[in-house]
């Protein structure tokens, strides 16, 4: 045996224990560190662009230097004071079930090189279904991600609702809706001119009344209405489409019924949000991203199909070389056949072990906490001058911008708020990020981290308040801003 890739036991002990300490070390210091790290271009030039080595280094030293040159030029999406785009707060649990699944080389692809993983995969799975109120008999499978989950589930919808023929067929969604719809449908093979985006009403939903007068329209066109989009909690501002009168639009009309639930499904959990998310059991199939509100490590999705048969028939595929992993056993499940990706990692147990090592009381507060958060924000911004909220706080986002009362012109406000976040951010005691909404040019704040406490949110938006003053007052200089 070459022990060319080899080490010896002690070597990994010691180089697992230089690992967690590294990883533990980030989370315990996480606020003390900027948010987002002063990348320097000369470290990438000297250090990070080089030519495969010939020859090997000392691991221990190899951890030092990531830890020296590449963990401090990244944002820290974990940080309690990241609240652009959508904040990926993870656990030190799901870390250590990252490991360990890697650790074991595990395949979770067919039951008989992968069966006590698959039965984890298939037990965290139905967490989610009855979470969701899916049926019992209901299927899905981890991916990647939200962009994995749309396209896996919308590749079953062609199957199922056009056998493939996509001539002439439409699908309908909101101009709310996350672009990876847009770039699954262009793998499908959708063209732009089968794409029909509805008007959003006032509180960015999708106008149900426009659609079915659209899709009355189409029919009379003799084109083929296939597939209807929903949100469950835009990305933009948290808007939740109305999913009980949406699923009988597409009762009525026979209409494949998608609900994107990435970011808010998981706040089913919480009291609000099951108000909100009333109906998302009727959908055909969903999506629900666990990197997102469940507070995994990147990366793990998740797609539910109602129909326990269809993932399978769209994917099922056995050639000769691994005829072996057929089983007609229904408690015998191979993963490879339900999805697009045949190599595949042990997503589900992250997911799995969180949820045993906290119970879903914890998860439900967490939830429950990044939706006050994002309330309490609002609830500040309401009592200054000089501010208007442009979305109420919903499923723990809100938008707001800084209008004074002296800027008048739309584009001298567009740029302050445009200003006003690149200095945020470069001072590194928040990160937040813009957005365009009601052709507005917004700040969008995301409060979904569980270990963001009130004061420092209070003290985050007391310090933007004070530097967006000072930047319409003397724009060439800025005040320095304390650390909440």
């Amino acid at each position: 045996m070459t022990k060319n890739l080899q080490l010896s036991a002690e070597e990994m002990r010691q180089l697992g224990y230089q690992a967690v300490d590294l990883i533990v070390d980030h989370m315990n210091h996480l606020k003390s560190k900027p948010v987002s790290e002063t990348i320097d271009s000369n470290i990438f030039r000297e250090k990070l662009i080089e030519t495969i080595p010939e020859n090997g280094s000392n691991p221990k030293e190899l951890l030092h230097f990531l830890n020296n040159n590449v963990f401090n030029q990244i944002t820290h999406v974990d940080h309690p004071h990241f609240m652009a785009f959508v904040p990926g707060p993870n656990n030190y649990v799901s870390v250590l079930a990252d490991f360990l699944a890697s650790g074991f080389n595990v395949f979770p692809t067919a039951w008989i090189v992968g069966a006590g993983a698959e039965q984890i995969e298939l037990t965290t799975i139905n967490w989610l279904k009855s979470m969701l109120g899916f049926p019992d008999s209901a299927e899905g499978l981890f991916v990647s991600g939200g962009s994995m989950a749309n396209l896996t589930a919308l590749t079953v919808a062609r199957q199922v609702k056009l056998n493939n023929d996509i001539e002439n067929t439409i699908v309908y969604f909101s101009n709310q809706t996350h672009f990876s719809v847009d770039r699954a449908l262009k793998v499908l093979g959708f063209k732009q001119h089968q794409i029909c985006r509805i008007e959003t009403d006032e509180d960015l939903k999708i106008s149900v009344s426009t659609l079915r007068k659209q899709i009355k329209e189409d029919r009379l066109k003799g084109k083929k209405p296939f597939c209807v989009i929903a949100n469950a909690g835009t990305t933009n501002c948290g808007a939740v489409d109305s999913l009980d009168e949406l699923a009988d639009v597409c009762g009525d009309e026979d209409i494949w019924l998608h609900v994107d639930g990435a970011y808010g499904a998981a706040a089913i959990l919480s009291e609000k949000g099951r108000e909100l998310l009333s109906g998302i059991h009727r959908a055909d199939s969903l999506t629900l991203d666990p990197h997102k509100w469940l507070f995994q490590p990147y990366d793990v999705g998740c797609v539910l199909i109602r129909n326990s048969q269809y993932l399978s028939e769209t994917f099922r595929m056995i050639p000769e070389y691994i005829k072996d992993t057929e089983t007609n056993i229904e408690e015998k499940v191979n993963f490879g056949e339900r999805g697009i990706e045949l190599s595949r990692r042990f997503r589900a147990l992250k997911v799995w072990l969180s949820f045993k090592a906290f119970g879903v009381t914890a998860f439900r507060e967490a939830i429950d906490h990044g939706i006050m958060l994002a309330e309490q924000v609002e609830e500040f911004l309401r009592k200054e001058k000089d501010w208007e909220v442009v979305t109420p706080a919903q499923l723990g986002i809100v938008t707001f911008r800084y209008i004074p009362c002296e800027l008048t012109s739309t584009d001298t406000i567009h740029e302050i708020n445009k200003k006003l976040v690149e200095e945020i951010n470069q001072r590194g005691f928040a990160m937040l990020s813009t957005t365009k909404l009601k052709e507005k040019v917004v700040i969008r704040l995301c409060s979904i981290n569980p270990r963001t406490t009130k004061e420092e949110i209070l003290q985050i938006m007391m310090n933007i308040k004070a530097l967006a003053e000072e930047i319409n007052t003397s724009p060439k200089h800025l005040i320095s801003v304390s650390q909440p």
